[in-house]
């Protein structure tokens, strides 16, 4: 099985070999890091016969989700060095920020001659993998060196469950290396034992991603702060992690609130940075008044779009903000984390589309503190909000005591890993 899963990954990768190129090209993706995704080991993370935790987190989001699992880690296990992989440019820069370039690396892509020179070299006593990351190859290997496998912050979404339901019998022999699965909520938990995973090794802990601190105000924040301040600016909509097809919705719905306030500041952050320079001409397109963070020197911001061509600076933003858009969620992305706005009291609009974020999402929306709309819907929803402000607050105000109540889940999953951890090796689950 593992051998013609290689054979169809490495025909998978020949095959998109020209679309890799063009990207390369174009926007400068995958190159950085390919040596590393290949095996080579740079002498940076070499970190000699010191006893090792490697963590996995594949982008932004998932750093910050597993960030504070990291510090409890370092601090409780401090014998341990902790390494963090990524997948994307972002998450790279993010960690390496947190962590330090020599605690960060590339995830090597699933051939077994690359993810053994990882192993070789880190001697990992545990890897926790965050979410769901199942990488046929990774695991066996992990498997057949002893190391303890923890999968954390676990979820699966609508659609993910659709295709790991065909492939179930190949996926429990995949997951038979994975000693913990640590899920979001029951539903998760009921949905990997569907798929696969034993039943006795799962548990809930709840979601991460609740106990990632608010950002402390970067210079940015405090310098739009004062522009608007002294410009008697607003009201300020944040539009947080947008994609392809949403900008200009935004656009139309920021025209329909700027009728009503002539003052009103729109935030606009999209998701990816290769698209940075798409968007700003999109915004050309539409004459719509607009500067680029990477050019802002304090101008007045009245009646005009802040594009946000800048990486990490985004949830201490959402703080200036009256309302937040969450993206990813007109179109047919999956949304994005509402928590980061929720965090600093503001209250969040989102679209329909926010499968990746379901629970989250319904356990907001059940406690009124989401709204949830139809592109059509999007100005109507921003313009009632700032006609209401008792209404705008109390919502803002019950999406904080959302986050709150859900907080702990560092603290219940950090046992389960310090469990794991006393188990002997010889319990380690066999490939």
């Amino acid at each position: 099985m593992f051998l013609l899963y290689s054979v169809v990954l490495g025909l998978a990768i020949m095959v998109a070999g020209p679309y890799w190129l063009w990207e390369m090209l174009r926007h400068r993706k995958y190159r950085a890091g390919l040596p590393e995704r290949l095996g080579i080991i740079p002498r940076r993370v070499r970190g000699g016969n010191r006893k090792c935790i490697w963590i996995h987190a594949v982008s932004v989001g998932e750093v910050l989700a597993l960030s504070e699992l990291a510090r409890a880690l370092r601090s409780d296990l401090s014998d341990h060095r902790v390494v963090i992989s990524t997948t994307t440019d972002t998450g790279q820069k993010l960690a390496a920020g947190r962590f330090g370039s020599e605690n960060v690396f590339y995830f090597p892509l699933d051939f077994a001659f690359a993810v053994r020179r990882w192993f070789a070299v880190l001697k990992p006593d545990l890897v926790i993998l965050g979410e769901t990351e199942f990488w046929p190859n990774f695991l066996r290997v992990a498997a057949e060196q002893q190391v303890r496998v923890a999968v954390v912050n676990a979820r699966i979404s609508n659609r993910s469950l659709q295709g790991y339901r065909r492939w179930r019998k190949l996926l429990t022999r995949v997951l038979r290396p994975i000693d913990v699965f640590l899920a979001q909520t029951p539903e998760d938990a009921r949905r990997l034992i569907e798929i696969g995973a034993p039943d006795e090794r799962v548990r809930v802990t709840g979601n991460l991603k609740f106990d990632v601190p608010a950002p402390r105000a970067g210079d940015i924040v405090k310098q739009l702060r004062t522009a608007l301040d002294d410009s008697h600016a607003g009201p300020v909509l944040v539009c947080g992690s947008t994609l392809e097809g949403e900008e200009g919705m935004l656009v139309s719905a920021f025209h329909e609130v700027a009728k009503r306030y002539p003052d009103t500041v729109l935030v606009l952050a999209p998701r990816h940075p290769e698209r940075f320079q798409e968007v700003a001409r999109l915004l050309a397109n539409h004459r719509v008044c607009f500067r680029k963070r990477s050019e802002w020197q304090g101008e007045s911001l009245n009646g005009s779009i802040f594009l946000l061509d800048s990486i990490g600076e985004l949830a201490g933003l959402y703080a200036l903000a009256d309302i937040a858009f969450v993206g990813g969620s007109l179109v047919r992305g999956g949304g994005h984390n509402i928590i980061e706005p929720a965090q600093h009291s503001v209250p969040v609009v989102v679209g329909e589309h926010t499968e990746n974020f379901r629970d989250i999402v319904n356990f907001f929306r059940d406690r009124d503190a989401v709204r949830v709309v139809t592109p059509d819907q999007l100005g109507a929803t921003f313009l009632g909000l700032l006609a209401a402000d008792a209404e705008r607050q109390k919502m803002g105000q019950r999406a904080a005591e959302v986050v709150e109540s859900q907080r702990g889940a560092t603290g219940r999953t950090l046992n389960e890993l310090k469990t794991l951890m006393a188990r002997p090796l010889d319990e380690v689950q066999p490939a």
